[in-house]
């Protein structure tokens, strides 16, 4: 059973940092694809990073350059550093993770519960 479990989130000052966590309690290896989305209130949920098993890495514009993705294959787990935190960063952040299905050209898609991240000016 995959459980996606993230921490990290909180109330952080204007131009400040956090690490977000998501950790699953089985082998992540697997997973083709994790990363990270959020939700601001009233939008949509959008991607924030990606990371691929073979180390392939794509960032939404609003991160580059402030926000790092890493995956940590032994410890079933990946991260997301965030600095120069804006308020417009202020969302519920979500870890994703899609895994083939065995087969197919199909992937099965997980989320985690999210964590808020709360940006104060």
């Amino acid at each position: 059973q995959v459980r996606l479990v993230e921490s990290g989130g909180g109330l952080v000052q204007a131009g400040g940092s956090l690490r977000l966590s998501c950790v699953d309690s089985r082998n992540i290896e697997s997973f083709a694809i994790m990363g990270w989305y959020r939700q601001a209130p009233g939008k949509q949920r959008e991607l924030v990073a990606q990371i691929s098993s073979d180390g392939n890495i794509r960032y939404a514009d609003s991160a580059k350059g402030r926000f790092t993705i890493s995956r940590d294959n032994a410890k079933n787990a990946i991260y997301l550093q965030m600095n120069s935190l804006e308020p417009d960063d202020t969302a519920v952040y979500y870890c994703h993770a899609k895994r083939r299905i065995d087969g197919s050209a199909l992937f099965s898609v997980y989320w985690g519960q999210g964590t808020q991240v709360t940006v104060s000016s």
